[in-house]
């Protein structure tokens, strides 16, 4: 018959340590700035690679998507907004 090997309370602690998990680290979607996972589609606008890959748009009811676009509008006149010499020199 085999002797049961003992393991002291230190050797389980120090094999579990390895356990634990790590958190995520989101980046960031470049078309509209949402946290996603890197390598990954984007739940906000489903863009993946500058391609858009799944309409979001389309899964949402009548109410959900009038204020989707309303949204994704906004972000959008908010990137391609240029600054003028006057805004630039205004002091808050």
């Amino acid at each position: 018959m085999v002797v049961r090997m003992r393991h002291t309370r230190s050797k389980t602690r120090m094999r579990r340590s390895h356990h634990a998990l790590k958190p995520l680290n989101p980046a960031s979607c470049p078309k509209c700035k949402a946290p996603k996972l890197s390598h990954a589609i984007c739940k906000n606008c489903g863009e993946y690679k500058g391609r858009q890959i799944i309409d979001v748009l389309a899964k949402l009811d009548k109410k959900q998507k009038k204020m989707k676009e309303k949204e994704l509008k906004d972000q959008e006149s908010k990137k391609e907004e240029p600054l003028s010499a006057e805004k630039l020199s205004k002091h808050g």
